[in-house]
């Protein structure tokens, strides 16, 4: 029997350069990890230590392993995140032999079998980490067997190695799913660029930003989304009053929605608005919604600027239709070129998502040209289509990659599949679209009044996340440049 414990959550750092550099443009926090802090005991010393805001990330893992030499060491993580995870479970084996090490996520959920080192990862928790981690602390503290936790494989038992080739677990329902523990982190250190109102004058366009989900799931197949896999299909929302309960308690006046697909409801969507604006919750929004939804929905969206809904950021990827179709999108161009339209008439700001292929020529870069200029003024992020670990798509290409840690480069910049461009001509054109997308963000447009130290804040970083997109090529073997 252990007793009251001590728990360490970590957040893995991330190496590849472009991936840093875009931390300092969104810098969110470990949400995933303050959820399931939310599921252990209050009576555990439970901390989270997020590695992604330290320039030397390993020897502050170092450090604070040997100063709160914790009983379990739980990590999170994406597939890019992998490889770190297993160096800094090593390195906590060599600090504190006797603690637990644990991984979830999404990584641990969709390839739990890449975890299955014994003697550095003693247990892998797949699905939702909150309602496992619940009773796997109390497992641990009556001295149980951690096998006996429904989601949790153990490393070293002779089953795991069959267990680890099941699909994704079933989520708990989400009323389950416990509120995080905001207190565990240092709320400062969190931001994103806000464009902010037309005309109006900002203190800041990085102001202090909350994370906050209202879902989990999405009812769509998008070839390369990985989220209907883990979700099995399911969509599952909160009710408005709980979602809003937990609006009014954030002390942040910026609220970013980090749900796949905020408004596929509408009905609780307006909801959740009409009692914003009953209780006279005065806030700024951000969220995701696909172009159908909002072109279904136009008077959802209208009540929603109301209730402060300041940027909507849509996976437009394509306004062609053959691309559209090759995503199975469900989407069709003239969706895309109306949601536009209706969130510029709304004077709700626009964040679209473009996406290229690994296949694109010189005339399919030029296109997406021509669709920057459609849909500015707009702030714009581009990503490579590459399949996601885990899904049938995945083990579809897996003999075509081109790296030899695909999990590493599954960032949606770094192409997994063969080019038809030189690897380094094909870079030169996709770090462009960022150099004209950068031109078109709405700060002008807007006449946003912003600070010549956040000008010169937004200019340095663009130019170091130009530079880092520029060089992505160098990070693959030198035969496919």
């Amino acid at each position: 029997k252990r007793g009251r414990m001590k728990i360490l959550l970590v957040r893995p750092h991330v190496s590849l350069a472009v991936a840093r550099s875009f931390y300092a443009f969104v810098h969110l926090e470990p949400l995933d990890l303050e959820i399931v802090a939310g599921g252990i005991d209050r009576k555990h010393e439970t901390r989270i230590l997020d590695l992604t805001l330290y320039r030397r990330p390993r020897r502050v893992f170092d450090d604070e392993v040997r100063r709160f030499q914790p009983d379990i060491i739980g990590f999170g993580g994406y597939s890019t995140q992998a490889r770190h995870v297993k160096e800094l479970a090593a390195s906590a084996k060599v600090l504190l032999p006797a603690c637990v090490v644990m991984v979830g996520g999404v990584h641990a959920t969709i390839a739990p079998v890449d975890y299955g080192l014994p003697g550095i990862i003693d247990v892998v928790v797949r699905g939702d980490g909150a309602t496992v981690l619940r009773k796997l602390v109390a497992v641990l503290e009556a001295g149980g067997d951690a096998g006996s936790v429904p989601n949790c494989l153990v490393v070293k038992s002779p089953g795991f190695a069959e267990l680890a080739k099941q699909g994704p677990p079933e989520l708990p329902p989400i009323s389950q799913i416990p509120r995080p523990r905001r207190d565990l982190t240092d709320r400062s250190r969190y931001y994103c660029i806000w464009s902010g109102e037309h005309g109006a004058r900002s203190r800041t366009i990085f102001p202090r930003v909350a994370t906050l989900r209202t879902s989990v799931g999405c009812a769509y197949r998008c070839k390369f989304c990985v989220v209907h896999f883990l979700a099995h299909g399911k969509y599952m929302p909160r009710a408005p009053e709980d979602v809003v309960d937990e609006i009014a308690a954030l002390p942040e006046e910026h609220i970013y929605f980090v749900d796949d697909e905020m408004f596929i409801n509408p009905r609780r969507a307006r909801r959740v608005a009409e009692l914003l604006l009953e209780r006279g919750i005065r806030k700024q929004y951000i969220s995701w919604a696909r172009s159908d939804t909002i072109c279904r929905n136009e008077g959802v969206f209208r009540l929603w600027k109301q209730a402060g809904l300041a940027v909507v950021y849509i996976g437009l990827e394509s306004m062609e239709e053959q691309n559209l179709d090759g995503y199975d999108k469900q989407v069709t161009p003239a969706e895309n070129r109306r949601a536009v339209a209706i969130l510029r008439a709304l004077r709700i700001g626009l964040h679209a998502a473009l996406m290229v292929n690994p296949d694109f020529d010189v005339e399919d870069f030029r296109k997406i040209h021509k669709t920057i200029k459609q849909v500015a003024p707009a702030e714009m992020s581009f990503t490579v289509f590459s399949p996601s670990p885990g899904t049938p798509l995945w083990e579809e290409h897996r003999d075509e990659f081109i790296c030899e840690d695909p999990y590493s480069f599954y960032d949606c910049m770094h192409t997994l599949l063969p080019t038809r461009l030189p690897l380094n001509r094909f870079y030169r054109y996709f770090s462009l679209l960022y150099l004209l997308g950068f031109r078109e963000n709405p700060w002008r447009a807007k006449k946003v009044g912003r600070s010549l130290r956040d000008l010169a804040r937004v200019i340095r970083r663009g130019m170091c996340c130009g530079w880092a997109l520029r060089r992505i090529y160098k990070d693959y073997d030198r035969k496919y440049w």
